[in-house]
This record gives structure tokens, sequence and C-alpha cells, in this order.
């Protein structure tokens, strides 16, 4: 039982519910998320099995993208539907003012994360501070927005679609083309429509996830390790160069892959010969180096 389920999240429920909620079905302890979902929003989740939760930091760089309703003049403290009202003012209604102040945020932008976030502060969450009321001081971080699609315009409602790097916060952005405007917004509803390679259209529910379960076919819904990261090229290696990969050896590259075109530092995956994923490597001076090993030596 290893590989990565496209989970699609319901609103209201936390991105750890829906880690216990599958490690029920699967009756495994071994699940993990790959980057949280704000309790209020719906959409992908991707989640790790067995030995793959051990691929959960490498998609965790996956970019994302959402679906999101802004809601202008009305501002929360959480940024979204979900948050205490603190303040409400005349909604800016001139949509030639609102699309350009949206489309200003495309590109690599400052961001503070909001005092809801997950973000760590001397050991402890903010969200956890938050709920006590202590509110702290923040660092902006980078992030890179890479489109930004108004789709619908009618005040005090604006309909968008955006894609954008990890680690962005949706919310923090709609609160932020608020202040821009002068007149504060919040968002009203957001879908994560895909994280990676994973969209919304192939996702599946918790309810269909357990009936696919108790049927026998979970491989409907568990994507095998070696297709995780499909935008990542393979390798199949055997004999002397899989015993060396499983006990964390560098192999030449031309040897298990002598056409092989790749950049300096790119990852690689390894694949035994029945397709299975055998490791991550790393492609670095003409070597393939392990990374992370998914099948002990014993069982080469």
């Amino acid at each position: 039982m290893d590989g990565v389920i496209n989970l699609l999240k319901p609103p209201g429920m936390t991105s750890h519910d829906c880690v216990d909620a599958v490690r029920r079905i699967l009756r495994t302890r071994r699940v993990g998320h790959t980057g949280t979902l704000d309790p209020g929003a719906a959409g992908v989740l991707v989640l790790c099995v067995g030995s793959a939760t051990r691929l959960s930091e490498f998609l965790m760089e996956s970019d994302k993208s959402y679906r999101v309703e802004l809601a202008l003049g009305v501002s929360t403290h959480t940024g979204d539907a979900y948050g205490e009202v603190v303040e409400r003012r005349e909604p800016e209604r001139d949509c030639a003012r609102i699309r350009p102040v949206l489309e200003s945020f495309v590109g690599r932008i400052q961001q503070l994360p909001p005092m809801v976030s997950a973000v760590h502060h001397e050991g402890r969450r903010l969200y956890e501070l938050a709920r006590e009321g202590v509110e702290v001081p923040r660092t902006p971080r980078e992030v890179t927005v890479y489109e930004l699609r108004v789709l619908r315009c009618e005040p005090p409602r604006v309909l968008f679609d955006i894609t954008c790097s990890k680690g962005t916060y949706v919310r923090q952005l709609c609160h932020d083309v608020g202040e821009k405007l002068g007149c504060g917004a919040h968002a009203a509803f957001m879908v994560r429509t895909r994280v990676g390679a994973y969209t919304l259209e192939e996702s599946v529910t918790l309810e269909e996830l357990e009936e696919e379960v108790a049927a026998g076919r979970l491989d409907r819904v568990l994507t095998p390790g070696a297709e995780a990261l499909p935008g990542v090229p393979d390798v199949e290696v055997t004999g002397t160069l899989r015993a060396a990969i499983v006990n964390g050896q560098a192999v030449p590259l031309w040897k298990v892959a002598p056409h092989l075109q790749v950049p300096p530092s790119s990852l690689v995956k390894v694949l035994d010969e029945d397709g299975r994923l055998l490791a991550l490597g790393r492609a670095e001076g003409g070597k393939l180096r392990p990374l992370k090993v998914f099948r002990p030596p014993a069982s080469s």
C-alpha cells in the first residue's frame, strides 16, 4: 500500500482531519499530506501513503492553482469568510480599477504570513498563538504569482483564477488586494484546482475512496510511487547497478542512462525491472547519486 492519493478535501475539514480519515479507511498510520489546505477551502489535497510519504517533500515544491471569489468591502481576521469581521468599508465598484490592482500581484511579491497560518514562531504555530490572542512580528516572504486571471467582476464580488508558487497564502493576497484598493477584502470562497500534476477533475472524495477500498479497487485511486512525480525522468537499473543504488552508492550516469539529457542537479526516478520506484536520485558530476532509497538492500 504505497503511493499517492489525489483527495478532494471538503470545506470544513482541516488537512489533518482528512489524513486521519484516510488512515481509518486504509487502516494504516503511514499517511501524510503534502501541504495544508485551509479548513474553509475545498479542493485538491495530495496525500502520500506508505513508503511514498518520503516523496512528500518533493511534491510540496509543486506550484498550485485556485479559483477564488473575492469579497470587497469586508475585512476578516483570518482573511476568509470563516473569520470575525474586523472592518466594513464601502467596496470599490469600478472594475477598471479592480482588475489592474489584482493583476499587479502577478510576479515575485513579498507576502507577510498571516497570523492564522501554520508558520512556526519560536517552536509554535502562528495559528496557535492567534487563538490565544497573541500577535507576533513576522518576516515577509518572497512568493511568485505566475498567473492571475479575472473571470467575472461584479462588485462587491470578483471571481478569479490564480496559479502560484508553494508558500503563497491566497487569503493574505485577497486581504492585500483590499488594502491596495482602500476598501478591505477577504476570500469568500476558495477551491484548489491543481497541485502540480494533480487536478480537481481527477480527485476523489472520502466517500469514493471508502467505496473503492471496500470493493478491493484501491489501485484505481492510488497512484504508484513510480508515477507520483510525472515531470521527473526515470531510469531502470538491474544487477550490480541496482545493488549499488539500494546501498546508497553513486553510479556513473552513462551506465544507467547513456542517452539521458538532464540539467545539473536534476532529480531522477530510479526504477527496478518491474517498474517499481527503487530510489530518487540526483544527477551530479556525471553520476547518479541516491537521495532516498525505497527498497532495502535485503530485497535486492
